[in-house]
C-alpha cells in the first residue's frame, strides 16, 4: 500500500491503484547534495537574485528567462520559483518539477546578464553620488 500519510487524514484515492499517477515518481532519482563549491555558488545566487529583484521588481521585471539546456526554448522564470529552485538545491540537491509561466510578457523577463549589468551600473552610480 502507497498510503503514506498520518493516521486521521482521508485514505490516498490511489492507494494499491496500479495506474496511480504518483508512480512515475518512484523513478525519480533522490538528488545529490551539493559539494561545498556547488553550496558556495548556489548560496551567491540566492545574494544575487535578492539583490536583482530588489533593483528590478519594482519596474515591472516578473523575473528571469533562462534558455532551457533540453529544448533550447525560452524559460520563464518569476524571482519566487527561483527562489524556490535555488533553496530547495541547498536542502537535498533537486530541483522539484515546476509549471512554466502560462503566457508570460517576455519583456518582462530579463537574463542573469543583464541583472548583473544593471546592478553593476547602478552600484557604480551610487558611488559616484
Amino acid at each position: 500500500m502507497r498510503d503514506h500519510l498520518p493516521p486521521g487524514l482521508p485514505p490516498d484515492p490511489f492507494a494499491d491503484d496500479p495506474s496511480d499517477p504518483a508512480s512515475a515518481l518512484d523513478s525519480v532519482e533522490p538528488g545529490v547534495p551539493l559539494d561545498e563549491n556547488e553550496r558556495v555558488a548556489v548560496e551567491e545566487d540566492l545574494a544575487d537574485l535578492a539583490v536583482y529583484e530588489t533593483l528590478l521588481a519594482h519596474r515591472g521585471v516578473r523575473g528571469l528567462v533562462v534558455v532551457c539546456e533540453d529544448c533550447h526554448e525560452d524559460h520563464y522564470h518569476d524571482w519566487d520559483m527561483l527562489r524556490a529552485n535555488l533553496l530547495q538545491l541547498l536542502i537535498d540537491g533537486t530541483v522539484r518539477p515546476h509549471e512554466p509561466a502560462v503566457d508570460p510578457r517576455p519583456e518582462a523577463y530579463v537574463t542573469w546578464d543583464y541583472c548583473r549589468g544593471y546592478a553593476d551600473a547602478r552600484g557604480h552610480m551610487d558611488d559616484e553620488r
